[in-house]
């Protein structure tokens, strides 16, 4: 009997150790496989890519109305993604930014972009949902709860990358579609209040990514939501479409307006009262690309591309407090994107929308 009670034991607790592990791969089996398609790229910074192919959630989030703040959003995002197990909370932190957006004399569209910020942890997210457009993005997982001490270099750390999707700073999708954040510190708040669904500044970005292929797509489907700003501060929405149009979203006392033009730094440039309101160092920024474009008549390759954002990125003495955590090129007609990293110029990580990563 002794025997036999000693044999039971273990195989009842191997049991149940397999019942426990069989129910958590049943309700985490998709976040697990994604999680397994994270890479860091970069041996000495903090770089990443992932791959989401699938619902990350993003219909539902429409569909129960949006989030009107980062504590809103990081609600929907701990129900959606640990099934109500774990509660998110997201951080907030400022950035300076430029893009600019030019044709090829080949004819091919390109939109360059510089993230400028302090040290952070950055992911190339490829997204795959079921109803909507393929699209790379970036995103500062600073924002989901990460810093340079705390890394998603294990299944358990990497949990938080699941909620990635919803904090692009910018992006293209597979119709050539580019949208970038830039934010405007001098302003005051955006907070519509019509009674519209709700979106912050990154779910705005994930909207357009997935469901606009023109900049008059994206317009009309960011007046069908009331917008909210995220990190407490106003920001703009650089937007530019495989045509070559590009334009600038921009909410003053919460009305939306948009403005054409190839170059977006940090200060608003609809027409009124507020034109001009930003930072100096943007202001600079601004001219040194207007005056890139202008003299080559709109006309820059990827590599002239590049040497524009050299010519801005935050080690040329812009903004101290600032690096420059990265610059992307995206050549809207091949659907690519060239990114280098943390100033780093000499270092290429090169994608493709519709290449297995």
């Amino acid at each position: 009997m002794k025997k036999k009670i000693i044999i039971i034991i273990p195989s009842v607790f191997l049991a149940l150790i397999l019942i426990v592990f069989l129910a958590i791969y049943f309700l985490f089996h998709d976040a697990i496989n994604v999680i397994g398609t994270i890479e860091k790229i970069s041996e000495d910074k903090n770089l990443y890519t992932m791959e989401y192919n699938g619902d990350y959630g993003f219909e539902k989030f429409i569909e129960e109305g949006g989030a009107s703040s980062a504590e809103e959003l990081a609600v929907f995002l701990s129900n959606f993604i640990s099934k109500g197990y774990y509660t998110m909370q997201l951080e907030e932190s400022e950035n300076g930014c430029s893009t600019i957006s030019a044709v090829s004399l080949s004819g091919e569209y390109i939109f360059g972009r510089n993230l400028d910020w302090i040290d952070c942890t950055c992911m190339i997210v490829k997204t795959t949902p079921v109803n909507g457009y393929q699209s790379i993005s970036t995103v500062n997982l600073d924002f989901l709860g990460y810093s340079t001490d705390y890394q998603p270099d294990s299944l358990i750390n990497s949990f938080l990358t699941l909620g990635a999707p919803f904090a692009p700073l910018d992006g293209m999708n597979e119709m050539g579609l580019c949208i970038a954040d830039l934010v405007i510190e001098e302003a005051g708040e955006t907070h519509q209040d019509t009674g519209k669904p709700d979106l912050t500044t990154t779910t705005a970005i994930r909207l357009i990514l997935d469901y606009a292929a023109t900049v008059d797509e994206a317009v009309g489907l960011l007046r069908q939501y009331d917008m909210h700003s995220d990190i407490g501060t106003m920001h703009h929405l650089a937007i530019s479409d495989s045509s070559g149009r590009s334009v600038v979203i921009e909410y003053i006392d919460d009305e939306m307006f948009v403005t054409e033009t190839p170059i977006v730094t940090n200060f608003i440039l609809t027409e009124g009262d507020s034109y001009g309101l930003g930072s100096e160092s943007s202001k600079d920024r601004f001219h040194i690309l207007q005056d890139i474009h202008e003299s080559q008549s709109g006309n820059l390759n990827e590599l002239e591309m590049k040497s524009a954002l050299i010519a801005v990125n935050q080690g040329e003495g812009f903004d101290p407090q600032w690096n420059t955590q990265w610059s992307v090129v995206f050549n809207q007609s091949k659907g690519t994107a060239a990114y280098y990293h943390c100033e780093d110029y000499d270092i290429k990580y090169e994608f493709e929308i519709k290449s297995q990563w």
